[in-house]
């Protein structure tokens, strides 16, 4: 059969991530969402766990030789559009990433900094914080955290953990990442409020009505559904602001299979007939 034309391919995004065997968040959901956006998704698998839709019960962290060498085999093979980083699990495989992509300075890089579940599992210590801070967000396009990750990632003994989320995002931009997208799903809002930042502070807000439940890989929906539109060639605030809708739509038609957590639904689009309306 005659090869396609590189013109003609569906965009190709790598992520990074752990194995979430329920399908929920981490490289399964990555899988799931690029793929109902358009594109190509290639995975480096960085952790291997044990969970359910309650919680995480454990985490195996793998070698993070053998991570780049997931990921330099895909890139010497494939043309890739798009970075997306989740959860990296050790100090040596956020070092190991973060070479892989300082030899790609062009390709858009989403990072959404999995520091905890959401039932409160610890994922990153203060050492694996430090070298994400040092060495990935001076590479990182967007950064994705919630308001508790950028609150963690941006706080200093000055301020008891606490800092306001403006205050973090201009902290989180000083140390290098070009624009940083805090949701508002942890905040006691009416609505679910999120901010996109850059160099010269709060770009736009977006409003979301906020659903009943809890909600498990909401994050990394969000973070791969930036990729994805960055991966089409979007510019950066309408690939937020469409990663958003994409991401409120998949939790409205969200389902709760299990005892724990309710799932996004990222293939909403093929069960419904009229799409509801979340957003302002």
């Amino acid at each position: 059969m005659p090869s396609t034309p590189a013109e003609q391919l569906a965009p190709i995004v790598l992520s990074f991530a752990a194995s979430d065997p329920t399908g929920g968040a981490g490289i399964q959901a990555d899988i799931m969402t690029l793929s109902s956006m358009g594109c190509h998704p290639l995975t480096a698998l960085t952790a291997i766990t044990v969970q359910d839709t309650a919680g995480v019960e454990a985490v195996l962290p793998l070698d993070a030789d053998w991570i780049a060498d997931q990921a330099r085999a895909l890139l010497e093979d494939m043309p890739v559009a798009a970075f997306k980083l989740g959860m990296l699990a050790s100090v040596e495989a956020i070092a190991a990433i973060a070479e892989i992509i300082s030899d790609y300075p062009d390709i858009p890089l989403v990072f959404d900094p999995v520091l905890a579940s959401g039932r409160g599992d610890q994922f990153a210590d203060e050492d694996m914080i430090d070298a994400m801070l040092e060495l990935l967000l001076p590479q990182t396009t967007i950064l994705t955290p919630n308001s508790l990750e950028a609150r963690r990632l941006a706080s200093d003994e000055d301020d008891g953990g606490q800092p306001g989320l403006d205050e973090c995002a201009r902290r989180l931009v000083a140390a290098g990442a070009e624009y940083v997208l805090i949701t508002g799903t942890h905040e006691h809002s009416e609505q679910v409020v999120n901010t996109l930042y850059g160099g010269r502070g709060a770009i736009r807000s977006d409003k979301w009505q906020r659903l009943p439940g809890s909600y498990h890989g909401s994050g990394c929906t969000l973070a791969s559904a930036i990729a994805a539109n960055l991966a089409h060639g979007l510019d950066l605030v309408e690939a937020v602001r469409s990663a958003q809708e994409f991401t409120w739509r998949s939790l409205a038609a969200g389902f709760r299979p299990g005892m724990g957590q309710h799932l996004p639904d990222r293939f909403f689009w093929a069960r419904e007939d009229e799409p509801p309306e979340g957003g302002e």
